[in-house]
């Protein structure tokens, strides 16, 4: 699973990080950064990007 963050949308809330720490984290700057994702963890892939307060996670 493909997981983006859109770096003009994120302002850092690290709600992402809370619910899915294997595949988000903070930068320096606290702005969230990620990668792909196992299929195991699309489930909370997917509950993170929901609760984005700023619906900056796709995922694909």
């Amino acid at each position: 699973m493909k997981v983006t963050v859109d770096a003009d949308r994120c302002r850092g809330h690290g709600v992402c990080v809370a619910l899915c720490p294997e595949v988000f984290t903070l930068t320096d700057d606290g702005y969230a950064v990620t990668g792909d994702a196992a299929p195991e963890q699309a489930a909370a892939v997917d509950d993170a990007a929901h609760a984005c307060p700023e619906q900056a996670i796709t995922t694909e």
